[in-house]
């Protein structure tokens, strides 16, 4: 007869408890541990945050978007080239609303630290309690707010958290109005910069003919003539006709004397005449050369030339001062709100299941692949 098999007693199931805990220990302290401890953490310590987004782009007066069509309109290919105007300026913008200028100003015109640090903010990953230095705020700031530059659309979105409505709301529309104020500060040196060579341009010519109009005037004093080119031509053309009589009673002379006799009292007239016609001549021309007409018509006519030069070029750098304004008016630059800062009615931060599954995926496979791993190098030590 067989002998009786023996059952063992059942363990207790502390005893069982403890045997699983021993052989799971890793699994537990690797995945079950972190868990329970993010756990606690989403759902009893992290505030709840609220966020306030808004959307504006940067563009030119009269800038127009080309429309995309055909096989363009389907690759994306006139996507980057509509998006263009104004990346620049657009990318500056987002670049500035998140500087440490910024942080100054909202921390000035609206408490920015007093706002971030609210009694219900997260103990452990927020502000904290005590003073925050500058560079602290930054930080932290730069955490909260975000702004992002599409280039596919040319839309900048903004985007500002905080543990009360009211604050990211108020945040939100102070950072938009920054932004404006930066536009304008960008269009008003722009503009500047584009006027001032053709300013200077206008300012020198506009100088340069009031130097030589002087000149003009002061030549016109002196001379006591308001036209010395008009007197000199008067006083040349009268030259010119005394000598013509000159010629004229010179022949008649000659051909009298010819005729009559040199003692005939119409050849003594004639002769006479001629004496007053030399003297007239000769005291004329002598005006004419010793008053220095000519050379103060030299001078007038210089000066004058000069003078149409300059009001010439006064004319092209006044022009060119009226297109180099218009085309800086044209490239005035706007910030377009495409949608206005919300006033957030609900808590969309933290993400509490979203972070606590995507923590526990990822330990899941971390401790899977060091599973592999160690299985792996038993098997090949055995």
């Amino acid at each position: 007869m067989a002998p009786e098999t023996v059952e063992a007693p059942p363990r207790p199931r502390v005893a069982r408890a403890r045997d699983a805990v021993r052989r799971h220990r890793w699994f537990l302290a690797l995945v079950v541990a972190p868990l329970i401890l993010a756990a606690f953490y989403l759902w009893g310590v992290a505030a709840d945050q609220y966020r306030s987004e808004a959307h504006f782009l940067v563009r030119a007066q009269g800038a127009s978007r080309p429309v995309a069509s055909g096989l363009s309109a389907i690759l994306g290919g006139t996507g980057g080239a509509a998006a263009a105007d104004g990346a620049l300026e657009a990318n500056s913008v987002a670049d500035y609303l998140t500087s440490h200028d910024v942080v100054e100003t909202l921390s000035a015109r609206i408490g920015l630290a007093q706002r971030f640090a609210r009694p219900e903010a997260d103990p452990i990953l927020g502000p904290g309690s005590g003073p925050m230095t500058p560079e602290e705020l930054l930080r932290y700031y730069r955490r909260q707010v975000s702004v992002h530059y599409d280039p596919d659309t040319g839309i900048t979105a903004l985007s500002v958290r905080a543990f009360r409505p009211g604050d990211a709301y108020a945040v939100a529309r102070a950072l938009l109005w920054l932004g404006e104020l930066r536009i304008n500060a960008m269009n008003a040196r722009a503009y500047g910069d584009g006027l001032a060579e053709a300013r200077r341009e206008v300012a020198g010519a506009g100088d340069a003919l009031r130097r030589v109009q002087g000149q003009v005037a002061r030549l016109r004093r002196q001379t006591s003539d308001a036209d010395p080119s008009r007197t000199a031509t008067a006083q040349i053309g009268l030259v010119s006709t005394l000598t013509a009589d000159l010629a004229t009673a010179r022949a008649q002379l000659g051909a009298a004397r010819a005729a009559v006799g040199p003692r005939s009292p119409q050849v003594q007239a004639l002769a006479g005449q001629v004496r007053s016609l030399e003297a007239q001549v000769a005291g004329q021309a002598g005006r004419l050369a010793g008053a220095g007409i000519g050379q103060d018509l030299g001078n007038y006519e210089e000066l004058r030339l000069e003078q149409d030069f300059l009001a010439k070029r006064y004319e092209a750098a006044a022009a060119s001062y009226d297109q180099a304004r218009e085309r800086a008016q044209r490239q005035q630059l706007y910030l377009v709100r495409v949608v206005d800062p919300n006033y957030p009615t609900e808590s969309m931060y933290p993400r509490r299941w979203l972070v606590w599954g995507t923590l526990a995926a990822v330990l899941l496979v971390a401790y899977g692949i060091g599973w592999l791993i160690v299985a792996g190098v038993r098997e090949h030590a055995a």
